[in-house]
């Protein structure tokens, strides 16, 4: 806990030698949004560098993706195939196809992942260069495509005014008066940290079935009574402003899927174990070329 402990420090520290402009909803989230690529690509290298590789392209690879979809649907005249959502699934099959290429040098033809992913980011920067003309910016982006990464959930509850705003004598609304929670946002909230606290504590009574060995229950009650509160403070947070970012919520459900897979699903257990021995496991029938 050493590094969430820091984290945590950092955090407060700047909380306080910025006038307290670190916490403000405002600020919260767009660093949510502003960063969520970073959180996106650190899921997709959790798997590679515990497979005991490692990758140097995915951010090469990242802008190609994001400048082909950028090409797709406002350059080229490509009718039906400009939809965002035609667009995106497209982008995912040729995301996945680099990703498998670069995986069959390495697997099958035993060359360094750090030497194949290497070659892969000089050739997808040079890529992506050459599609946007050397640089330039494209756009104006479809507006369904651009709220993915800087729109907000809608409030299908209602909101809840808790305090008025203020109006001055012109009959005008003062900005940053009142206090109005988005109330969609306090339920995906409170259902998120119960959701949290129920598996967790499943979890634990799992492995103490079992007769495997569980982190003290104290320690238990502490983390999630912690976590359960920072995480419901941000809630908060976002419920002031305009609700949950909705790169929150995909970055939520990504996440919730990585740990299903990792640690419920077969592949991600040899994943973990080709990570920790590939000879080992290749001795107990598991074909580490396909999963890498």
């Amino acid at each position: 806990y050493g590094l969430i402990l820091a984290l945590i420090a950092i955090m407060l520290f700047f909380q306080f030698t910025t006038s307290g402009t670190l916490f403000k909803p405002v600020n919260l989230s767009n660093l949510v949004q502003q960063n969520s690529f970073i959180i996106v690509m650190a899921l997709g290298m959790l798997l590679v560098i515990v497979s005991g590789h490692i990758d140097l392209s995915v951010g090469s690879v990242a802008g190609f993706i994001g400048a082909l979809a950028a090409m797709m649907m406002v350059i080229w005249p490509l009718g039906p195939l400009s939809n965002p959502l035609v667009v995106s699934i497209i982008c995912l099959i040729v995301g996945g196809a680099i990703g498998a290429a670069q995986g069959y040098w390495i697997a099958y033809h035993r060359i360094p992942s750090f030497i194949v992913t290497l070659a892969g980011m000089l050739i997808f920067r040079g890529i992506c260069q050459a599609l946007l003309g050397g640089g330039s910016s494209v756009g104006p982006l479809p507006v369904g495509f651009k709220a993915l990464s800087s729109g907000f959930i809608p409030d299908v509850i209602g909101s809840l005014t808790l305090i008025p705003p203020v109006v001055n004598a012109a009959g005008k609304t003062i900005v940053g008066s009142g206090l109005t929670l988005h109330m969609t946002t306090i339920v995906i909230g409170l259902v998120a940290v119960f959701a949290y606290a129920y598996f967790g504590l499943r979890a634990r009574r799992s492995r103490e079935r079992h007769g495997y060995e569980a982190e003290p229950f104290a320690l238990f009650v502490v983390k999630t009574l912690v976590t359960s509160a920072l995480a419901l403070f941000l809630v908060y947070q976002f419920a002031t402003y305009r609700g949950l970012p909705i790169v929150l919520v995909v970055m939520g459900a990504l996440i919730a899927l990585f740990v299903f897979v990792t640690k419920r699903m077969t592949i991600g257990r040899r994943i973990y174990a080709m990570g920790g021995n590939a000879k080992a496991a290749q001795l107990s029938g598991i074909k580490t070329e396909r999963l890498t």
